[in-house]
């Protein structure tokens, strides 16, 4: 299903012309699980994120609320999402991750929460997974079409994949420092991607 979904989505991204231009492919670990924590403004990033990465598949963590849609919730599911609640966290928002990360697999985590362009705060979810399973985060940034109307206007994507790095801070002090670290290196990537869009 995954390899389906992501060929059929390629396509029509590549035929709309906004299929995303990549950046930084270099700094994607070569083995092992890792988290790819990426900004996150529309569902077109999303699209964008797992065309670019494939045929790596990437495990993204989504709010429980999708899962209980009639049709979204059956493909979304066979699309290696896994639910999370964000009212009532519970232990597998860390064990299913760090599972999946553990198995050598990528999750996928969009660590400003919700879609929006005001940029929220960032919340610890990524920095967390990562200190417990002592797996590596790549900082994401993508700019450019955000849902349908803009990829029917044939609005362009960017992607840039920063360089990976482990928390090594302990506990809470630990996690508090790395998340303003994420938050800093995803507002640098975008605004060198935006750099980069404005000198072509």
């Amino acid at each position: 299903m995954y390899k389906l979904v992501a060929n059929l989505v390629k396509v029509i991204l590549k035929l709309m012309g906004s299929k995303a231009r990549v950046y930084g492919e270099e700094n994607l670990p070569k083995e092992g699980g890792y988290i790819i924590a990426c900004t996150h403004t529309g569902y077109v990033d999303i699209l964008n994120l797992g065309v670019a990465m494939y045929p790596q598949e990437i495990h993204f963590m989504a709010k429980k609320q999708l899962f209980e849609m009639k049709g979204l919730g059956w493909l979304i599911e066979h699309l290696n999402a896994f639910p999370v609640d964000r009212d009532n966290p519970g232990p597998s928002v860390i064990k299913i991750p760090s599972q999946l990360l553990k198995e050598g697999k990528v999750v996928g985590i969009f660590p400003s929460g919700t879609r929006n362009s005001e940029g929220t705060d960032l919340k610890q979810g990524a920095i967390t997974i990562a200190q417990l399973a002592k797996a590596q985060i790549v900082p994401a940034a993508y700019v450019g079409a955000r849902n349908a109307g803009d990829v029917m206007k044939r609005g362009k994507g960017y992607l840039i994949y920063g360089e990976p790095f482990y928390v090594t801070g302990k506990g809470k002090e630990g996690r508090e420092q790395f998340t303003q670290h994420l938050e800093r290196e995803l507002v640098a990537l975008t605004e060198e991607l935006e750099n980069r869009i404005a000198v072509k």
